[in-house]
């Protein structure tokens, strides 16, 4: 969240209501008299976990050529200072594990990225996020102990729509053996599945995130805490089922008995497609302390797909980008899908009384990081957001050499 206020006191001073409001800025009366006209806390709480969400696309290496091809470019602690997520940013974390997926059934390119290289760091696995928590700096401006989840999505190409089966299949992991709610089978075995050949996917993304959930339940059980998941286009799918689980097989709980009460998850999401059926929502509205917030463009397709035999669930925030004036009119299908849009449009869009009026004054450059959406009046270049030179590094000897990985303590490769 950038260059919101002029002076650090002031921005501190208007946090304060966020620190105040935060279970009602995660939907605890399902944000209720808040979406229309869409309250200024929640436009600046939705960006925040926008950003969140745009950090696990920035720390992605979708370069085919780079043996790093699916993996991470930063480390955990260099994450948000290099996604742009530190200066001038009151919402302080440390992230305190990355993720891997891996798919037991083909899917698109857009989703499991493969590298060109015999040299390949992994022919399984793809980075798919990470889990961050709230520092004791972040936590007075949130107001509890936050646990995060970012889930990365598809790389910017749409092809995926036409590529990928819109088959369905129980969902026993994540319903207790209950085999009447039906999902994708591409999003759930992205999140399920896992591959003796990887060192990185002997076990699922599932059970990664679940793992590390429950330590840092317990760890900070006996502070007030809440788990928040996000995520874009597939990012926001595979969070749906990642919320669902935690509520659903208790680990939003500590494992003491005596605490039966499971803490606030809520999920905000992004141009998210559709992931299950009629059983499906049915199972997801019985869940106590689960809220999602699903921000929906106006001609995004994605949120409508799959048309047949898929139902929404949660609360949607319906935005209009065409209704900037700072982007180019009309766009078309990559702007209005991308997340930055969709962060540009809960800044400004004045829902159903129409028009478009920044109320959060967030930096409108950052809207063509990935794009050339907006107007050329603003002499923005188009698609800046790169890697200084393609991640090619010059040698003592004037060689250059492709470096565009970090080590991290924990990897398995480096």
């Amino acid at each position: 969240m950038r260059n919101w206020f002029k002076r650090k006191k002031k921005s501190t001073d208007k946090m304060d209501s966020i620190a105040k409001r935060w279970k009602l800025l995660s939907g605890k009366n399902n944000w209720e008299g808040l979406l229309d006209p869409l309250d200024h806390d929640l436009r600046r709480y939705i960006i925040h976990y926008g950003e969140m969400a745009q950090a696990s696309y920035d720390n992605f290496n979708s370069d085919r050529a780079s043996k790093n091809a699916g993996n991470f470019r930063y480390s955990k602690n260099h994450l948000f200072a290099k996604v742009g997520l530190e200066k001038g940013n009151l919402f302080k974390y440390r992230v305190t594990k990355y993720l891997y997926a891996t798919s037991s059934i083909q899917v698109p390119e857009a989703f499991i990225v493969k590298s060109l290289s015999r040299e390949s760091w992994s022919k399984e696995s793809n980075w798919i996020g990470f889990i961050a928590v709230v520092t004791d700096e972040g936590k007075t401006i949130l107001g509890r102990r936050e646990i995060l989840i970012s889930w990365r999505g598809t790389v910017q190409t749409l092809d995926w729509v036409d590529d990928l089966d819109c088959f369905q299949v129980p969902a026993p992991k994540i319903f207790r053996g209950n085999t009447d709610p039906e999902v994708h089978r591409g999003w759930y075995s992205i999140y399920t599945s896992d591959d003796a050949r990887s060192p990185l996917n002997k076990t699922s993304a599932r059970d990664q995130v679940l793992e590390e959930v429950t330590r840092l339940v317990e760890e900070y059980k006996h502070e007030e805490i809440s788990i928040t998941i996000t995520g874009h286009s597939m990012g926001a799918a595979v969070g749906t089922l990642n919320a669902i689980d935690i509520v659903a097989n208790g680990f939003n709980k500590p494992r003491d008995k005596g605490m039966t009460s499971g803490c606030l998850v809520t999920a905000f999401l992004f141009a998210s497609p559709r992931v299950g059926d009629s059983n499906f929502r049915n199972a997801f509205s019985k869940l106590e302390n689960l809220r999602i917030l699903r921000v929906s463009n106006a001609f995004d397709i994605i949120p409508n797909y799959p048309m047949v035999d898929y139902s929404e669930i949660g609360v949607e925030l319906a935005i209009d980008t065409t209704k900037s004036n700072y982007l180019k009119v009309p766009g078309d299908v990559r702007s209005w899908h991308s997340l930055e849009a969709h962060m540009h449009g809960v800044a400004g869009f004045q829902g159903a009384k129409g028009g478009f009026k920044l109320e959060v004054q967030r930096d409108i450059s950052l809207v063509n990081k990935h794009l050339d959406a907006l107007k050329d009046e603003y002499c923005v270049p188009s698609s800046w957001w790169v890697e200084k030179n393609n991640g090619m590094v010059q040698q003592d000897d004037g060689s250059w050499n492709l470096m565009d990985h970090e080590d991290d303590d924990d990897s398995t490769y480096t």
